[in-house]
């Protein structure tokens, strides 16, 4: 098997564990927490997450290329990885002065949970994800995130037990975080070695990641600030249910966008390699997989949305149904994007279209949220995270239909699309009688697979050998 199937695989494994963990433990954490409590979190979170992404400055995606593109000369990977780090150790020295400065004068409520999530912006001086992507050494990433959110899920459900536990469930969080990141370290000292470092080192990565953080700042605006803005116009409550809405649509979303994680640094080494031919088949079977992956998803959980949400969260997040079913949505924007971008954009450092992009899908969530918040709470943020992703999505497909075959991408996969529709047709009308709620669904779930890999049994087939998709085995293996 070659290195991209393992990897792969190894991300499909890690994100299937962040898939059945968080189904197992939103219920219990949105029972005992509430909605308020889950809306306390999540919008506290939201607001210290911008410092963490300042802390980052970009540094994931950039060191994530750059590592990739050096990996095969040793003396050149190591002066990258430490000038880099020690950059990004600047940085967040920087940030947690700004953060110390901003929870002493500035927040006047929740303050003990903006002290407890401290952590997160000191887990910043250790992160050191983008080295092992860039060298595509996702195993250990994957075995490390595994043990630890085994662990947290076990804590959750020993030491929360009440409404006023909120705080317990934030240290359980942000621990996890932060040893995560820590345990990586011991592996990086086998990998790359020790020499000299001039601020000309240092600083010459600056200007490129600030580029990159550029995105990833507009993104936030259509990510995070919804739930601020919610905070603000609206309620904490209205934040609780936003929030139980977005953890579903995430992890089906995790799933697909594994692709891009390994898909990344293979693609920055193959540019830096010359092989265009090869550059371009994997972007067409990534679009043929994750529009495979997509269309059934977005269409399944529309199909059981507003019977799923309060069995699942508990009643009082019966409004929570409604955002599901239109956030769901942007499982094909966000899936078609991603290939765009870690594939296409960020590889072949098209970094203005990116962020262009971005920045047009932040503008169009502000308007919409400021215009629709206010009458519509929750919804109308979730009506406003649509029209971004749209914006997103359109905009990058735009910017390099002259390089690769758009209309061929959705001449070739729309059909997925229409077998999705098939199987949504006949899940909105199948109803068991006189059955459990719960049971009700999960049979819809299990029909829906089953119309849906029926429809499309000769692509499974070729899905179960991975590398047949993703071009010859002999091939692949001597890129590695």
């Amino acid at each position: 098997m070659s290195k991209l199937a393992k990897n792969f695989i190894y991300n499909i494994i890690y994100q299937v564990l962040i898939l059945i963990l968080p189904l197992i433990s939103a219920p219990y954490i949105s029972r005992i927490l509430g909605a308020e409590g889950i809306g306390t979190y999540s919008y506290t979170y939201s607001i210290v997450s911008y410092f963490v992404m300042f802390a980052m400055l970009g540094i994931n995606n950039y060191g994530n290329r750059l590592i990739a593109q050096t990996r095969d000369d040793k003396e050149k990977l190591s002066i990258n990885f430490w000038s880099l780090y020690i950059l990004e150790f600047i940085i967040t020295a920087i940030v947690l002065i700004a953060y110390i400065i901003f929870i002493t004068f500035i927040i006047k409520e929740d303050k003990l949970m903006y002290i407890l999530q401290f952590g997160y912006i000191l887990s910043s001086f250790f992160d050191i994800n983008w080295f092992f992507f860039g060298i595509e050494e996702f195993k250990i990433t994957v075995t490390r995130n595994t043990i630890i959110k085994i662990l947290s899920f076990v804590l959750l459900f020993i030491f929360v037990k009440t409404k006023s536990d909120i705080y317990i469930y934030t240290i359980i969080l942000v621990i996890s975080n932060f040893i995560s990141n820590i345990v990586l370290w011991p592996f990086i000292f086998k990998r790359i070695k020790k020499v000299k470092i001039s601020f000309k080192d240092i600083f010459k990565h600056l200007k490129p990641c600030i580029i990159l953080f550029i995105p990833v700042i507009a993104v936030s605006l259509y990510k995070k600030m919804d739930k601020i803005m919610l905070g603000i116009m609206s309620t904490k409550l209205e934040v609780g249910f936003y929030e139980n809405a977005e953890k579903i649509i995430s992890i089906p979303l995790a799933i697909i966008t594994a692709l891009g994680t390994v898909m990344l640094p293979r693609m920055s080494n193959i540019i830096a390699n010359g092989d265009e031919k090869k550059f371009k088949e994997y972007i067409s079977k990534s679009m043929e997989f994750i529009i495979f992956l997509a269309s059934p998803i977005v269409l399944g959980l529309i199909s059981i949305a507003k019977e799923f949400a309060p069995v699942y969260f508990g009643n009082e997040f019966y409004k929570t149904g409604y955002l599901i079913e239109i956030s769901s949505i942007t499982i094909l924007f966000i899936s078609w994007a991603n290939v765009i971008r870690t594939q296409y954009l960020i590889p072949k450092e098209r970094d203005k279209e990116y962020i262009n992009s971005v920045i047009m899908g932040a503008i169009v969530n502000l308007i919409s949220n400021l215009l629709l918040i206010p009458k519509f709470n929750s919804i109308g943020a979730s009506i406003g995270t649509v029209l971004a992703e749209f914006t997103v999505m359109f905009i990058q497909t735009i910017s390099i239909k002259k390089y690769l075959p758009i209309q061929e991408y959705v001449k070739n996969n729309y059909k997925f699309l229409v077998k999705a529709i098939i199987m949504f047709c006949v899940l909105y009308h199948l109803n068991f009688v006189n059955m459990n709620k719960i049971i009700n669904m999960i049979l819809q779930i299990g029909v829906g697979i089953i119309i849906y890999s029926i429809l499309n049994y000769r692509y499974i087939f070729k899905l179960i050998n991975f590398d047949k998709i993703f071009i010859n085995r002999r091939k692949d293996d001597k890129v590695q």
